[in-house]
Formats: structure tokens, C-alpha cells, sequence
């Protein structure tokens, strides 16, 4: 599908950004793994969340949808123990964190399994998670000497591991504290992390009852004596979602975007700190707290925007939300280095070879670096013919230099959104002025 976007006279209004993936899929897999029943409020609407609940539902838990608006499911824990071996092999789709939480937890299951994905999902490196779980006692093995999907797991007893991961990684660091609870007593989980990233899934199982400490960087789990309990989740919207509309909000000449209940965890918010050092007339408002996570209204208006250096520990906390920071840096007065970010070569796609291709048709100067990338602002950017490369990041970060760009720019495979924010142009439309042809 192709859009075509083209700078509106003003960007104005209220957007509420859907569920949070990374809570969503926690909130899914750790209530099958609980005792009892959950209500997930707010589920993440898009095709990696789905991923998700169609694997849990191949190992024989019962998830019901019960609401359409906001999206609502419950989902039937079956225990740490109850799970049931697949007679397929599971799809995870375009999602790693599907496929790499997964394999934790079918590691310490006592059966067979294999759980592959899509040719984006099977070129990502899975021997990240293979070898920690390993050392678990885990049963994994994939293609090209055990680092690439389909991945055959044979189930079966584990312990628990003190282990330092390479890079900081929440879909590891989960991988492993999932697993560590099926290590029946046999010694608790530490995970050390160079950074910190992400810690919804502390947080969640915290929730849940389990005992995990948390010590900057290092996290500690417990082996709990019987499965976790189940808990009713609301999940706060996605602050990497909301991303696009707080860098459009601070991009366009004629802006003010007010982004609704949004989760501001603060392993999440970089791109808030960026922002505001740039310059960003953004607020935050209205905080509260939704099950033991963070959450606010975040208001932005048309800003003058500087730039920066990105990079260290602050990558892990906006990892996602690089290429729409990139778009803002192309506008921001001065030159923006963004480093330490090698990770993006593994993502959907390799996100800095495609910015610079992208952003360079659109006008902009950009420099590509082994990890990461040298942005010269100050110009203006020009409507291109662009390509998201299947990657829903890249789409709709493409959408946003669009509505800031000279004249029209035309987005190849604008349907990748649908991978984690379905109603993103849809979203788009109700916030500018002038539709989208």
C-alpha cells in the first residue's frame, strides 16, 4: 500500500496511542504461566501482539476476547506446569519478543516444541537467547550453528544462573527470569545488564507475587514455590507509538498534539529526555499510576528544536523511537550524533542502512556509522519517493518527515503499521488539517 503525504496547515488534537507491546505481550504470557483468571485491558492491537496469543493458544491456554473498545481480553492461567505441547509448529510472526520470551518459557517445559517466524523474524540473531538458556540446562537449537530461527526446544528441567548479558536486552533479560521460574528451587536467577533496559516484566511479576530485587543494573529472581498469581491488567498506551506524534507536534510551524494516557516508565522515557533537551515544548501531565506502571498526558507544541549528541546508557531507553529522532534531528539546528546504536542493524530491518537511504532522498544530510549515525540539521526536507522496507517504524516515521517535508512524498509499503499500530494513519488524518490523498 502506498501513501502519499503532503505538509498540513496545522496538526492539532487529542490522540490516545494503542496498549503498550511490551506490557501487552508480558501481560499475556505471564498470566498463562499464573494461577487464575485475568482481564488484560487496553491489549496492544496490533499483528505482534496477536502473534502472541496465537502461540499461547497452541499450548492450550484459553484467551477470550470480551471487549472491542479499548481491546480486552482474559486470559485463563494454566500454571507453570500446564501447558500443553503443540501439534503445530508455533508462529511468531514478525515478533522477536514473542519468539524470545517464548523460548524461555518453553525451555522448562516437560515437552517438544519448534517456534519460527517470518523471513524478517528467521534473519534475527536468536543466539543471544539460546546460549544464557543453555546454561539453564535448556534444549535449544536453530539454523546456521544454533543463531537463527525456526528454533526446536526440548523441555525439561532447569536451574537458575548468574549471567551477564553481551548487550542490554528486556527480551533476554526476560527470557531468562521466565525461565527462572521453573527452576524449582534450584537457585535463583541474576541477570546483569550493561544498561538498563526496559523492566516491565520485573515490575509485572513483582505484581504477580514472585520476589525480584533490582539493584540499578542487576535483577534478581527468586524460584517461587508454586506458580505466580494472576492479576488484572490495564495497559497504558505506548510511549513508542506516541513518539511519532510528540516529534510532529514539536516538528510542524502550526502545532499542538495533547497524547493521552500514556505509559511513562521511566526505562522508556529517553525520547521525552531527548526532546526536552532539544528544546521541545513538551509537558507532562496528569501522572498516575496504572498496575505498578507510570503513566501521564503528554502535551506538545510547535518548538525550535537543537541538536544533540544520543548515545550510551540512554539507547537502551529509546531504542525504538531512533528513526522518528532522527527526522527530528534533520530539522534541528546543528549536527545530532546518535551512537552506541548497533542494535538497530537487527531489528525488522537494518534501520540505519534504511534511514540514510531514506532520509538522503528526502534532502537530508546524513552520515551512516558502524552503530549509529551523524545528522547536519538545519535544512529543510523535501517530498520523495520513499520506501518503509516492511518495517512499521520506518513507515511511520517516514509519515511524520512527510508532514514536515516541501512538497509530496509518497510512502512505499505504508502498511506496515499494522505490525503495532493499526490505526496509525487513521490517527494521522484526525490530527492535520488536510487529509491524506
Amino acid at each position: 500500500m502506498e501513501r502519499r503525504v503532503r505538509r498540513p496547515p496545522s496538526v492539532r488534537g487529542e490522540v490516545t496511542p494503542p496498549g503498550d507491546k511490551s506490557i501487552s505481550h508480558r501481560a499475556a504470557i505471564l498470566n498463562s504461566l499464573a494461577e487464575g483468571t485475568a482481564k488484560v485491558t487496553n491489549y496492544a492491537p496490533g499483528a505482534d501482539c496477536a502473534s502472541t496469543l496465537s502461540c499461547l493458544r497452541a499450548l492450550g491456554v484459553k484467551i477470550t476476547p470480551i471487549a472491542a473498545s479499548p481491546p480486552t481480553i482474559e486470559v485463563q492461567g494454566v500454571g507453570a506446569r500446564g501447558f500443553s505441547e503443540p501439534d503445530t509448529v508455533l508462529d511468531a510472526g514478525n515478533s522477536a519478543t514473542t519468539m524470545r520470551l517464548l523460548t524461555g518459557l518453553l525451555a522448562g517445559q516437560g515437552f517438544f516444541a519448534v517456534i519460527t517466524g517470518d523471513a524478517s523474524l528467521r534473519s534475527r540473531p536468536m543466539g543471544r537467547v539460546i546460549h544464557p538458556l543453555r546454561l539453564m540446562g535448556g534444549r535449544i537449537y536453530g539454523r546456521n550453528r544454533d543463531t537463527l530461527a525456526p528454533l526446536a526446544i526440548k523441555g525439561q528441567e532447569l536451574h537458575g544462573l548468574d549471567y551477564t548479558l553481551p548487550v542490554a536486552s528486556a527480551q533476554i533479560k526476560s527470557a531468562m527470569l521466565i525461565a527462572g521460574l521453573f527452576s524449582q528451587q534450584k537457585g535463583r536467577t541474576v541477570v546483569r545488564e550493561p544498561a538498563v533496559s526496559r523492566d516491565h516484566t520485573e515490575r509485572m511479576l513483582q505484581a504477580m507475587g514472585v520476589k525480584v530485587t533490582v539493584e540499578g543494573a542487576v535483577v534478581t529472581l527468586m524460584p517461587p514455590a508454586g506458580p505466580p498469581k494472576a492479576i488484572d491488567v490495564r495497559v497504558p498506551g505506548d510511549i513508542s507509538s506516541a513518539a511519532y506524534w510528540l516529534v510532529l507536534g514539536a516538528l510542524h510551524r502550526n502545532a499542538r498534539v495533547e497524547v493521552r494516557a500514556t505509559g511513562v516508565n521511566p526505562t522508556r522515557t529517553g525520547i521525552i529526555d531527548v526532546l526536552l533537551r532539544m528544546g521541545a515544548r513538551l509537558r507532562v501531565e496528569n501522572e498516575r499510576v496504572f498496575n505498578n506502571e507510570p503513566v501521564a498526558d503528554l502535551v506538545v507544541e510547535s518548538s525550535e528544536l537543537t541538536a544533540t549528541d544520543i548515545g550510551g546508557e540512554l539507547i537502551p531507553r529509546l531504542i525504538d523511537e531512533v528513526p522518528v529522532l532522527a527526522v527530528a534531528a534533520c530539522l534541528a539546528k546543528g549536527t545530532t550524533v546518535i551512537k552506541d546504536a548497533s542494535e538497530l542493524r537487527v531489528k525488522e530491518t537494518d534501520r540505519i542502512a534504511f534511514l540514510v537511504a531514506e532520509l538522503s532522498k528526502m534532502g537530508a544530510d546524513v552520515q551512516e556509522l558502524p552503530d549509529g549515525i551523524i545528522i547536519r540539521g538545519g535544512g529543510e526536507l523535501r517530498g520523495a519517493r520513499c520506501s518503509s522496507h516492511g518495517d512499521h517504524r520506518m513507515a511511520m516515521a517516514l509519515g511524520v518527515a512527510g508532514a514536515v517535508a516541501d512538497g509530496e512524498t509518497l510512502i512505499e509499503g505504508a502498511e506496515a503499521v499494522e505490525v503495532s499500530y493499526p490505526g496509525f494513519w487513521q490517527d494521522f488524518d484526525r490530527l492535520v488539517s488536510s487529509q491524506l490523498c
